[in-house]
């Protein structure tokens, strides 16, 4: 269809209930999430097509069998007794400017103004007139909306690219969010590649499952799949928990150690499920923190349970000195609530990169490497697990926020050099963004510091309705895939303009490839067909030509703003 031929004309509606509009084109033409305009006096309207009905001015033709009729009685009815409406919900409207015809040098300043940014965009304030006409947005329209340095995809119907600002996405916490196998991972993926490739922020990734790291193998093709490792090279560095550690046999470039220090009792805390704890268990950890301060868990560790040593003054058997019994005695703790923890506490001590002294500081390498425009990679290997994602992550995020806080407030105070922005990316966020964990973890203030220190999250989840809803209000932008659970669904739209008319279109997204790109970080929600993670897109990143000359698409893109006005204005 062409794109530029009107598709109907506005017929009512309001700013809340958005326009209505009577279809003239094939209804088989226009779907549900279409990117559509409409030009009305001095403005252009944006919006979404969040619902298609089936009209009928006299009910008695809409129930006949159309066998019953003659090809030319249908041929009339149709468009006219029988006709199809189209719901547009408005999202954006633009000054279109002076008539280049009536007042060229106004239309020149106000051209200038567009291209500067100083005019653009706004919320929809007021309505079109009666019969305007609506189109489907073309190239132009869609360029203007989406500027930016990445093409995340192509709009559904018209395959124009989308793309995204990755210097504005970084300035707000993002999520990424679908239900199982609707393609997280690739989505994720082509996002860290983007922001590799653009440098607009260090990432740190905290790769859970052991995929982003290095190449893999995408079980829906039997093809392989490549690691940013491969894409990056050496800009990317892949860690490891532990002495001697590998990555699906691949060897790290650097591995991590915690030493028995680095832990505090509220990090002990937020494993409590994990762990399953007793709920005496924050009494005793208390008690170990006033006992024994910073060094509270080596010295708990050295503690041992049950041992007993014969008294002679008693003449019995009674608790050594150093076993957890005497400890719990001394210090008022019920022996048996000791021992437990005690016992539960030996499940982390006992890990290969829990260490008494570790050979390296952990954190000052991975900060160093950030600093240095690298991006890490912290694949956990074997301990693929809630136990030791929970730990690890909260650790070192706790401690490498620490460094970008004191770094930030050296660059606001004595005018030194501002911070690397940096972001974490993190799955299975609502493991460590819940209701009852967000307060307490580092990702939680960093999803409520709103880039204050120069560091965002990107989380990665299937189930957002986990997820704290003050956190999700603040992230910035969403890229969501198809979600079957209601609860998701409003999750994922907590914090939006137009849910009630979102909710259906991301219920309705396909399962694999469709993705819903919305909130702060775009002007306007719009449905798209996610990029395809493949060799077209290694090139890109690679920086390589393909053939046309195209480097980062086979798809058009306008970049002159010439162009752009012509296409948007017939001139």
């Amino acid at each position: 269809m062409n794109e530029n031929k009107d598709i109907g004309y506005i017929v009512g509606g309001g700013l809340r209930e958005g326009f209505h509009v009577r279809l003239t084109a094939d209804v088989e033409d226009v779907q549900e999430g279409s990117f559509v305009v409409c030009d009305s006096g001095h403005w252009r309207y944006f919006g979404l097509v969040t619902d298609l009905q089936l009209g009928a001015s006299d009910p008695r033709f809409a129930d006949e069998q159309p066998t019953r009729l003659q090809p030319a009685l249908r041929n009339l009815l149709r468009g006219k007794t029988l006709f199809t409406t189209l719901d547009m919900y408005p999202t954006l409207m633009l000054d279109r400017g002076p008539d280049p015809d009536v007042d060229p040098r106004g239309y020149m300043d106000w051209q200038e103004e567009l291209e500067q940014g100083k005019i653009g965009p706004r919320p929809v304030k007021t309505v079109p007139s009666h019969h305007a006409a609506v189109r489907l947005a073309d190239a132009a329209d869609v360029e203007q909306i989406f500027p930016g340095d990445f093409t995340i995809g192509q709009t559904i119907e018209q395959d124009h690219p989308v793309k995204l600002d990755l210097g504005k996405f970084v300035k707000r916490s993002s999520g990424i969010f679908g239900a199982t196998g609707t393609g997280k991972s690739f989505l994720t993926r082509m996002v860290l590649a983007g922001l590799m490739k653009e440098d607009v922020a260090g990432a740190l990734v905290f790769d859970m499952h052991n995929e982003y790291a290095f190449d893999d193998i995408d079980t829906d093709n039997d093809s392989r799949v490549l690691g940013l490792r491969s894409l990056f090279g050496n800009k990317v560095e892949v860690a490891a928990l532990g002495k001697g550690a590998t990555v699906r046999g691949n060897l790290p470039d650097f591995t991590l150690e915690l030493a028995l220090s680095d832990f505090l009792i509220s990090d002990i805390e937020l494993l409590h499920d994990a762990l399953n704890l007793t709920d005496t268990a924050p009494v005793t950890l208390n008690a170990l923190n006033r006992a024994f301060g910073g060094h509270w868990f080596s010295e708990f560790m050295k503690l041992e349970p049950g041992k007993m040593e014969y008294d002679p003054a008693e003449d019995k058997m009674v608790p050594a000195p150093d076993s957890v019994e005497a400890w719990a005695k001394e210090n008022n703790i019920h022996p048996k609530a000791a021992e437990a923890l005690h016992r539960k506490l030996s499940l982390i001590a006992d890990r290969d990169y829990v260490v008494q002294s570790p050979a390296a500081d952990a954190v000052g390498e991975i900060v160093n490497k950030l600093e240095h425009g690298r991006h890490v990679i912290l694949s956990f290997g074997q301990y693929d697990n809630d136990l030791d994602y929970l730990l690890v992550s909260n650790i070192l995020t706790r401690r490498i926020r620490r460094h970008w806080v004191r770094k930030t407030e050296e660059h606001k105070t004595h005018g030194e050099t501002a911070p690397r922005p940096l972001l974490i990316a993190i799955e299975e966020a609502h493991k460590l963004l819940n209701p009852h964990l967000s307060g307490q973890t580092a990702f939680g203030i960093i999803a409520r510091e709103l880039r204050k220190y120069f560091v965002t999250l990107l989380v990665v989840d299937q189930r957002p309705s986990g997820i704290d809803d003050e956190v999700m209000s603040q992230l910035g932008t969403r890229i969501t895939g198809w979600l079957g659970d209601e609860d998701d669904i409003r999750a994922v739209l907590t914090g939006l303009a137009g849910r009630e008319q979102l909710r259906g279109m991301l219920a309705r997204l396909q399962e694999k490839e469709e993705v819903l790109l919305l909130g702060w970080g775009v002007k306007m929600p719009i449905p798209i067909k996610s990029r395809r993670y493949d060799q077209d897109f290694y090139d890109d990143m690679r920086g390589r030509k393909r053939k046309g000359g195209d480097r980062s698409s086979s798809l058009p893109v306008i970049d002159d703003i010439d162009d752009i006005n012509a296409d948007l204005f017939g001139k």
